[in-house]
């Protein structure tokens, strides 16, 4: 495979990316399908849909070892067709708030990833996983995980296609993801939303009042993050 350099902040970062060790709990809520084709229009991208709803994913990582440092990040993501329609689903990246300068430069030129700087203080050790995600001392959204049994472990590395869209570009990611110690359960997850303008754009899905569809943790995950591939959705 061949490497890909990119220079941030004066430091080379090497693709593919590695991930070493990282921790994450999250949510999967179906929400109205209009109402999420609607808030991911910029991009040309279809929300994966079916009988009127479609999948928003909520999640929150901590990042212990990887090569762009430690750091925490928040997700919103929509499941989402390929362009070409014969590949299956890909997760949309809808909006991506990180609390380090490195990893947001980088996020946003390598991949266009639109990551923008938050105070996201999380608990990811405790049974309850909490996080929060506050932006000039505004909050736009606090999220309470109850992941449920310990799954048996599956073989293999999951491959999935990530979209992002900055600048009105949009682009495709390869990432593939090796989880250990997970657990998950139907329900589980309560959402509360502020006064940020994020959160009255999340309101508007009803994730304020909605019921997970599962609730999930992980707690060893090492994933890779490939090139960025431009697309005409």
């Amino acid at each position: 495979m061949t490497t890909e350099l990119h220079t941030i902040q004066g430091e080379k970062v090497a693709l593919p990316l590695a991930v070493r060790d990282a921790s994450v709990a999250s949510a999967m809520f179906a929400v109205p399908a209009r109402a999420a084709q609607a808030v991911i229009a910029y991009s040309g991208l279809e929300a994966a849909a079916w009988r009127g709803r479609a999948v928003c994913s909520l999640a929150f990582v901590r990042y212990a070892d990887g090569d762009l440092g430690a750091y925490h990040e928040f997700a919103v993501a929509f499941l989402v067709r390929h362009p070409d329609r014969e590949r299956g689903v890909g997760a949309f990246i809808h909006w991506l708030p990180v609390n380090q300068e490195f990893t947001l430069e980088a996020g946003r030129s390598i991949w266009g990833f639109p990551k923008e700087l938050a105070d996201i203080p999380m608990d990811l050790s405790s049974r309850i996983k909490r996080c929060a995600v506050r932006i000039g001392g505004r909050t736009a959204i606090e999220v309470a995980v109850r992941p449920g049994p310990p799954i048996p472990a599956r073989g293999g590395e999951p491959a999935v296609d990530a979209y992002s869209c900055l600048d009105g570009v949009t682009r495709r990611i390869p990432w593939s993801l090796r989880p250990g110690a997970v657990r998950t359960r139907p329900g589980g997850a309560t959402v509360l939303l502020g006064d940020h303008p994020v959160a009255e754009e999340l309101r508007g899905l009803g994730l304020d009042r909605a019921r997970a569809l599962t609730s999930s943790s992980v707690g060893r995950l090492s994933m890779t993050f490939g090139g960025a591939e431009e697309v005409r959705a």
